[in-house]
């Protein structure tokens, strides 16, 4: 069975807690896509990043927005896609977390994660949508 252009979807509202859900939707994504053990972690952890991100920084946790998060699979490529309803950001010019006066700060390393655990990372609508790829390595 092909599942090219089978795309699953999940609308979380933007509440911390909200956030529980990721792991159910990676899961039903790693059912469905055959996604091999090595590869769950990384996605996992790169979706987290996103959706927290968008609850907390786009949608500034107002109850009345959601974040829209989609998967599907191209060929031998996981595509995952979340977004928020906020204004986006200068994702351009973000500070170096690995710089030595970054290192302290309890946040800003989410999306440097993302790049380092994706193989792909592009974000479109002013920031307010993330796009990630993951290759399965066969």
């Amino acid at each position: 069975m092909s599942l090219i252009g089978k795309e699953f979807q999940l609308s979380i509202p933007s509440d911390a807690n909200s956030i529980a859900e990721v792991e159910s939707f990676v899961d039903q994504l790693r059912g469905e896509f055959e996604i091999p053990d090595e590869l769950y972690g990384n996605i996992l952890i790169c979706l987290t990043e996103a959706v927290n991100n968008c609850i907390m920084h786009g949608n500034k946790y107002d109850p009345s927005k959601t974040v829209k998060v989609s998967g599907t699979k191209d060929g031998a490529v996981i595509i995952i896609t979340a977004a928020d309803e906020g204004e986006g950001f200068d994702y351009e010019n973000l500070p170096d977390p690995t710089a030595p006066e970054n290192l302290h700060k309890s946040t800003g390393r989410g999306v440097f994660l993302m790049k380092q655990l994706s193989d792909y990372l592009k974000y479109s609508n002013g920031g307010a949508t993330v796009e990630m790829r993951f290759k399965i390595l066969s």
